[in-house]
């Protein structure tokens, strides 16, 4: 059985051709990569929409989910940049806990 995958790069695309046009050159670095990850989208959607409010923050982060990939980039951004876990918890808006625990079973 085939798994459909989200076509992430042609629903931003739509976005920024009929309602965002001004935009589209503050996306296209993101739009041109051959893979997005999961931090490339929240990037994107930032871009786009901008800021959003407390309590659509709050639900959004409660529903979000992360792929290896993308859990290993956060552990490699935080090795790069020589960051404790509640630095990289407050600059990806988790929780410290999630990164710890990221770190014993991904033992990174």
């Amino acid at each position: 059985m085939n798994k459909s995958t989200i076509n992430y790069r042609l629903i931003f695309s739509d976005i920024l051709d009929k309602k965002h046009p001004d935009k589209k050159e503050k996306c296209r670095s993101l739009l041109e990569k051959s893979n997005l990850s999961v931090l490339d989208i929240i990037e994107l959607n930032k871009r786009i929409f901008g800021p959003i409010d407390k309590e659509t923050e709050e639900f959004n982060q409660s529903h979000r989910s992360y792929t290896e990939s993308s859990i290993f980039q956060i552990l490699d951004f935080q090795k790069k940049n020589h960051l404790n876990n509640t630095q990289v918890a407050r600059h990806f808006k988790l929780s410290r806990h999630t990164v710890a625990k990221w770190k014993k079973q991904y033992l990174v």
